[in-house]
């Protein structure tokens, strides 16, 4: 499965972020070669770079076919953490324990976290995607829907090129232009590339220890507290005031324990960290405390439904148990999630696009109606919510 990495873009590469987007496509392709020479790169490296480039319209169709990311929670998590996936996390934690140790030191992350990644991005390396890189960036470049993410990673694909890590015609990946075992864009290659074991070459394709410590480096640059929790299972009190729930809520542990909030398994973490709670398909189903480091993970994909559960299968990895399988109440499909959204927006609200896609800012929205409607504001959108909108 492919997932998009919706990777922040860092450094020089953010200057060319207001760029020009779509028109014909040999005059986009001209006018990117223009601007590479004016930073700097060789004519001739130039045009051997974007050599027999082409638009590919199955890129345009997998970004606009993402409907996956439209489905709940337990449905989602369900359908990627798989038996295959488990097992051969395991596998792999046995088979990469001395790579995982040197992380832990270094880095303080457990490993599944990036075993998590790993699994989700390409089944452990078997499935990296068969697109080509260069001809995904420029089509997702072109199309103008977000230039602003895919059109500097063109020109991190040209320093890698000059580099000798870049083949235009050879190099293939996922449909969003990202390459490597964990799918990483061409910038965040350059910021965080690291040559694990010790060959001289910084290769995200082959290379374990040069993937995982790359990945390792990445969420470490993205703001990873060491040795810090991330996600955990918890048990919440019937009468728990829903209104402080949510991303956006946040307040210290000390203050989570007086309400009766308590660990599901084990003991809350301990010390004067902030956390909010989630309830992910509302009050009804499983409930988590996100630390600082869920954070990380909203800079790493900003899909919500996506890093819930990449950052609950970590924890499962790394001892947690299966999460609650209470029944929640019954949500909304995709049309009438779409139907939610626009009345939302005429309500005031922003929730992004209107997608369908249950994301951070249409989940505070739905918090704020609820509230207003005297409804438990969980930021679980229901049939009955949108009825009395």
């Amino acid at each position: 499965m492919r997932l998009l990495l919706l990777a922040f873009i860092l450094g020089a590469y953010s200057t060319v972020a207001n760029a020009n987007c779509g028109g014909k496509f040999d005059d986009f392709v001209t006018t990117l070669k223009q601007e590479a020479q004016t930073m700097g790169h060789h004519k001739n490296l130039v045009d051997n770079f974007f050599f027999d480039v082409k638009q590919n319209p199955k890129v345009l169709k997998a970004d606009q076919n993402q409907n996956i990311l439209q489905q709940d929670f337990i449905k989602f998590s369900q359908s990627l953490i798989s038996d295959y996936r488990i097992s051969h996390a395991k596998i792999n934690a046995i088979k990469y324990k001395s790579i995982f140790s040197r992380i832990e030191k270094e880095f303080g992350i457990p490993n599944g976290v990036l075993l998590a990644f790993w699994a989700f991005e390409t089944d452990f390396g078997v499935n990296q995607g068969n697109f080509n890189t260069l001809n995904s960036l420029l089509t997702l470049a072109h199309d103008c829907r977000r230039p602003k993410l895919f059109r500097p990673q063109i020109f991190a694909a040209l320093t890698l090129f000059k580099q000798n890590q870049f083949d235009p015609l050879h190099t293939k990946g996922a449909w969003a232009g990202e390459i490597g075992m964990i799918q990483m864009l061409p910038a965040d290659i350059i910021r965080n590339g690291t040559d694990g074991d010790g060959d001289g070459v910084v290769d995200l394709q082959n290379s374990v220890p040069d993937t995982l410590i790359t990945g390792a480096k990445m969420l470490s640059t993205l703001g990873w507290q060491a040795n810090a929790p991330w996600l955990q299972e918890i048990l919440i009190p019937k009468n728990l005031d829903w209104n402080k729930t949510g991303l956006y809520n946040s307040m210290p542990l000390s203050a989570w324990k007086a309400l009766g909030v308590e660990a599901r398994s084990g003991e809350l973490f301990e010390g004067p960290t902030q956390a909010s709670v989630l309830l992910p398909v509302g009050r009804n189903g499983p409930a988590f405390l996100t630390y600082p480091n869920f954070d990380v993970y909203l800079k790493w994909n900003q899909s919500l439904v996506y890093v819930t559960t990449a950052a609950y299968f970590a924890s499962y990895l790394n001892g947690s148990p299966i999460y609650n399988s209470n029944t929640p109440d019954v949500g909304l499909n995709e049309y009438e999630m779409r139907v939610l959204q626009k009345k939302l927006v005429t309500r005031g609200h922003d929730v992004g696009k209107i997608d369908g896609i249950l994301g951070a800012k249409t989940r505070s929205a739905v918090q704020r109606e609820q509230l207003l409607l005297k409804m438990p504001a969980d930021a679980w959108p229901t049939p009955e919510l949108l009825n009395r909108l």
